[in-house]
């Protein structure tokens, strides 16, 4: 059985990321009949990768709380069977990844002691609608190496995020919150992902909340 608290999630249960990473394992570990209760706080289709981490975190508390004999490797593998995002939140921690987001290798990344600001408006952004209007790019100068060689000050000329291009056509008020944001002494700011959640990175704390009333709004330090 599957309760969840916060936001509410409407659809047939066994579509539930959360209830299909059950699913996955116990077919092949014959699992007992369980009680989960999932409290949703990401909001959908803000690019945040809400549901790919309830199914990843599923994935590893089943395998703790049964005692799996499932390899770290193995897990991943599964989380990839569910979505393409799935295993990077196996890992929780900065990776690079490649490949369909499921080749990862480390990286030289670290935001400790920066503060994190992300507004989400009341517009959502579908996968489908996000990757529609985008044309794939080779950048001049690889993600990586703008994260591990530049400092942050320097990211706003170079780090983009290509679904902005056609996706703040669509929706401006979403390119309206990136300025906003900026405006506020950001240090970086950007669309996160394919979604309308929109993230700022400041050296201080700013009172986020009261400058976009009408929004989802997540503030706090960075802690990586």
């Amino acid at each position: 059985s599957l309760f969840v608290s916060g936001i509410q999630v409407t659809g047939d249960q066994e579509d539930n990321l959360v209830v299909k990473a059950y699913r996955k394992l116990q077919s092949q570990y014959n699992l007992p009949g369980i009680d989960v209760y999932l409290h949703k706080h990401i909001p959908f289709g803000a690019g945040m990768g809400g549901g790919s981490a309830d199914a990843a975190f599923m994935l590893k508390m089943l395998k703790d709380y049964f005692g799996l004999s499932v390899s770290a490797e193995e897990l991943e593998v599964l989380a990839g069977e569910l979505g393409a995002d799935c295993p990077f939140f196996c890992r929780n921690k900065p990776v690079f990844a490649t490949g369909t987001g499921n080749v990862f290798s480390p990286v030289r990344f670290s935001l400790k002691g920066y503060h994190l600001v992300i507004v989400k408006p009341a517009v959502s952004v579908s996968t489908k609608e996000a990757f529609s209007g985008i044309t794939p790019v080779c950048p001049q100068q690889s993600v990586r190496d703008i994260i591990e060689k530049l400092p942050i000050q320097d990211w706003k000329a170079c780090l983009k995020n290509d679904f902005e291009k056609t996706v703040f056509k669509h929706h401006p008020e979403l390119e309206r919150i990136k300025n906003l944001l900026y405006g506020q002494g950001a240090v970086y700011a950007s669309m996160s992902g394919s979604g309308s959640a929109l993230f700022g990175i400041f050296n201080q704390e700013i009172n986020a909340k009261s400058l976009f009333p009408d929004c989802f709004v997540w503030e706090g330090p960075c802690e990586y």
